[in-house]
Order: structure tokens, then C-alpha cells, then sequence
């Protein structure tokens, strides 16, 4: 099959909100589908305004699978999660073509509201 997509993305504009006022979390993912026949590694680095870089977020999509890493359940490698309330953006890299879709779901009010969106990939030539 072949490997669509690209294998560097850029999402400038995330953020996990703390409030949630109906049964669901407010939460956001980073969806990813991979078309190849190889599994993905995918590592994330997170920029922020006032604070030096997160990065040793690391995440797997299996060859020829979609993957959705909920970013209010992942931890970097020395067990950090990402702050809440804070606004950040996502370098997602991987080790085979993917391609990146980011969605949030706001529950901060008893309406949700979802917002989605594709990523930037970024041409590497």
C-alpha cells in the first residue's frame, strides 16, 4: 500500500481545558492515519509562550491503522502530562508518512463544541 501523507506536522494552536460542566472532559487528540506497511513511531514536541519546550511524547500507529492520542492521557518520558489551561502548539514527526488531524472537544459549558481541523504538513525537500 502506498505511504501517504508526510512525515513533519504542525498544529499551532492547542489547549486543554480544565473546566468541564457536563459528563464528558474536555479534551483534545491528535488523529492520525497511517496507509503504509510499516508501523509508525510518532514523537511530539510542545511549544509554549512563558516555558521552555516539552518534548519525549511518544506514541505508535500500527501500519495501515488510525490512531488517536488523546493529549489529556499522554505523558512525556519522565512522566510529565501536559499542563491544562495553557495554550500550546504540536511538532508532530514520524518515522513513516502519516497523515495529522487535531480535534478538541470544549465541555467548559454545558453546549460542547468541537472543533477540527488538518494540520500543517510541512515539506521536508
Amino acid at each position: 500500500m502506498a505511504a501517504y501523507g508526510k512525515k513533519v506536522w504542525l498544529i499551532p494552536d492547542c489547549y486543554l481545558n480544565s473546566v468541564s460542566k457536563n459528563p464528558n472532559v474536555s479534551h483534545e487528540a491528535i488523529c492520525v492515519i497511517n496507509t503504509s506497511d510499516t508501523d509508525a513511531e510518532i514523537k511530539l514536541t510542545l511549544y509554549f509562550e512563558d516555558r521552555p519546550a516539552m518534548d519525549g511524547f511518544v506514541s505508535h500507529c500500527g501500519a495501515r491503522k488510525t490512531h488517536h492520542i488523546r493529549m489529556d492521557k499522554l505523558c512525556s518520558a519522565d512522566g510529565q502530562p501536559i499542563p491544562r489551561d495553557t495554550p500550546y502548539a504540536a511538532l508532530v514527526e514520524s518515522s513513516v508518512p502519516i497523515v495529522v488531524q487535531y480535534s478538541r472537544l470544549d465541555t467548559s459549558a454545558a453546549e460542547m463544541a468541537l472543533m477540527t481541523t488538518i494540520a500543517y504538513p510541512v515539506d521536508e525537500s
